[in-house]
């Protein structure tokens, strides 16, 4: 896989322009990143704007506190798929999880799957954002492990709005947790070539940064 398809290029800035969002994906179609991840209300100008191209469109559900009721989650997973987005990160209620409600926790990812399920065309990608900074070892273990058992396709460390971002020990434990079947996005303070490196090889098989354009000049910079 070429190293630019590790990227979701993101901005998921509360005062985000329209021009910001632009730039966004012109930077995703030029570097050919994977996706950008845009707050809902971006998803049918950013699906506009890459139509054509290879960059799918990634938004946010439940973000950035994962506290809305599930159908309310999987309600704006519907939406945001019937607005073109290919990519649903999802944020999990971490006090669920914190409370060891496992059950509510793996029937709430299960919802959201089973919703964008219903939405017709190609399937769509779940990410499940746990928000690690929040979490101790073992529920970030249960809490994988419920996203796996839910159908999410992908978990993912932060919402970038936590204490912290991702941490490689973290990303080590959620790929030792889910197995390689499935995927797993550091996101969160990843800034550098060096701190993308760390998480690919603590298991990370995509990379969510607001940053990957700078992080992509630097790779080529270091291949001259």
């Amino acid at each position: 896989m070429r190293f630019s398809k590790y990227f979701d290029h993101t901005d998921l800035r509360p005062d985000a322009r329209l021009e910001d969002i632009t730039r966004l994906c012109l930077e995703a179609m030029r570097y050919r990143f994977m996706s950008v991840c845009v707050n809902p209300f971006y998803v049918p100008v950013a699906t506009r704007l890459l139509k054509g191209s290879d960059v799918r469109t990634c938004t946010v559900v439940g973000f950035p506190l994962g506290q809305t009721t599930p159908k309310e989650k999987a309600r704006e997973a519907v939406e945001a798929a019937l607005s073109g987005a290919m990519e649903i990160d999802m944020v999990m209620n971490a006090g669920m999880a914190r409370s060891g409600e496992w059950k509510f926790v793996e029937a709430e990812i299960r919802g959201v799957r089973e919703a964008l399920d219903s939405v017709p065309g190609e399937r769509r990608l779940l990410k499940v954002i746990l928000e690690t900074c929040l979490l101790d070892r073992k529920e970030i273990i249960q809490a994988s492990l419920a996203a796996k058992r839910g159908g999410a396709d992908y978990v993912k460390t932060s919402t970038g709005f936590g204490k912290w971002g991702a941490k490689a020990k973290d990303v080590a434990l959620m790929r030792n947790a889910v197995g390689e079947s499935m995927g797993v996005k550091a996101s969160g303070g990843i800034r550098t070539l060096e701190d993308c490196y760390k998480m690919i090889d603590a298991g990370a098989s995509r990379i969510g940064s607001s940053r990957s354009v700078e992080i992509m000049e630097e790779l080529l910079a270091s291949r001259r």
